[in-house]
């Protein structure tokens, strides 16, 4: 019988109600293994060094050392270590610099029990643990930064004489995505689910997780989070319906 796996998580935050509750409540899941506790960053490294835990839940604004250099240290000495940010903070300016520094998880600390269980999931299967509401700043971020596309070229329209027009020529998409590829990279843009996406395009489940596997080794992205990033730079997102 195969054992069930254990996540070994570490705690990081600064206001000791905070951290106990949130001990004390992964101490209840199924799953997780909590191995220790840290007041701020500093202690934070010392221990990833100590018991290397799969998972750190990252405070942000903590003494000493915050969070964001915390992250950045864990994730440049401890790779194998992935970091979930949980604060109170989903303003900008602590998002983006903890993303930067290398975190693959942000919750806010009004998460459910439910939701954080599947952040920490997420980063260990390699995918991005983002709430709900930083997924939606991201994506109204990236879009406020999408180059907007050119609009058609000036010059005289071609009389009759000059035979049928056809349509503009489509652009092909990058890093040699198919049509296909490139219409399931817009749909998860889009926030769709991989069983949204199936019947959407009416094919199997299996069948989107084969587009996605090679859109994403063509592309270079490692989860959805970077797909949607790199949609949104390629102009790829779809149009909802």
């Amino acid at each position: 019988m195969t054992e069930p796996v254990v996540t070994r998580v570490l705690v990081a935050d600064d206001q000791t109600v905070v951290r106990e509750g949130i001990v004390m409540l992964l101490g209840l899941l199924p799953g997780i293994e909590v191995v220790g506790s840290a007041a701020d960053g500093e202690e934070a490294v010392a221990l990833v060094d100590r018991h290397r835990p799969d998972v750190v839940l990252m405070d942000l604004r903590m003494p000493r050392c915050d969070g964001v250099e915390a992250t950045r240290r864990i994730r440049a000495g401890y790779p194998g270590t992935e970091v979930v940010v949980l604060t109170t903070y989903a303003d900008d300016d602590s998002l983006f610099p903890a993303l930067r520094a290398g975190a693959r998880g942000y919750l806010t600390k009004d998460a459910g029990a439910e939701e954080i269980v599947r952040a920490i999931a997420d980063v260990r299967s390699g995918a991005a643990g983002l709430s709900p509401q930083v997924q939606l700043r991201l994506l109204e971020r990236l879009a406020g930064d999408a180059p907007t596309a050119p609009g058609p070229a000036s010059g005289p329209a071609p009389g009759p004489a000059s035979g049928p027009v056809s349509g503009p020529a489509a652009e092909e998409p990058p890093d040699g995505l198919t049509a296909r590829e490139a219409e399931v990279l817009g749909l998860i843009a889009q926030g769709l689910s991989n069983t949204e996406i199936a019947r959407r395009l009416y094919v199997s489940p299996a069948t989107v997780k084969t587009h996605i596997n090679n859109l994403f080794a063509k592309t270079g992205v490692r989860d959805r989070a970077q797909a949607v990033a790199y949609a949104f730079r390629h102009g790829i997102t779809g149009s909802p319906q």
